[in-house]
């Protein structure tokens, strides 16, 4: 091991070829990130009679329910249906963010970056 260095050559050119690829992930991620920020998910509830948009950034863009599926004797349904379509569109931002920034991070667990 050479004086003051790393085992395998570990130092110098080889540290500014890490630092340069991890700056481009962090750039790639970023813009990644931007992207499924700005990305719309839907999904359906009831045979479509309830549809729910959410932005990548887990927010609620609108709900669509049919006039027939709304019944005063039983909300209890309805609200199950607006609930059951909210959680799966959460659930496909989740799944959209989990694909792309496993590409980027190459499965890696990196807890907090996204």
């Amino acid at each position: 091991m050479a004086r003051g260095g790393f085992p395998g050559g570990f130092g110098g050119g080889n540290m500014n070829n890490l630092m340069k690829q991890a700056q481009m992930l962090q750039k790639q991620m970023q813009e990644a990130q931007k992207e499924i920020e700005s990305a719309e998910f839907e999904a359906s509830a009831g045979g479509g009679a309830i549809t729910v948009r959410v932005s990548g950034k887990k927010e609620v863009l609108g709900i669509n329910i049919k006039p027939e599926v709304v019944d005063p004797d039983d909300v209890e349904m309805l609200e199950d249906l607006v609930l059951s379509a909210v959680n799966e569109a959460l659930r496909k931002a989740d799944e959209e963010t989990s694909n792309k920034m496993g590409k980027l991070t190459g499965g890696m667990n990196m807890p907090g970056l996204f």
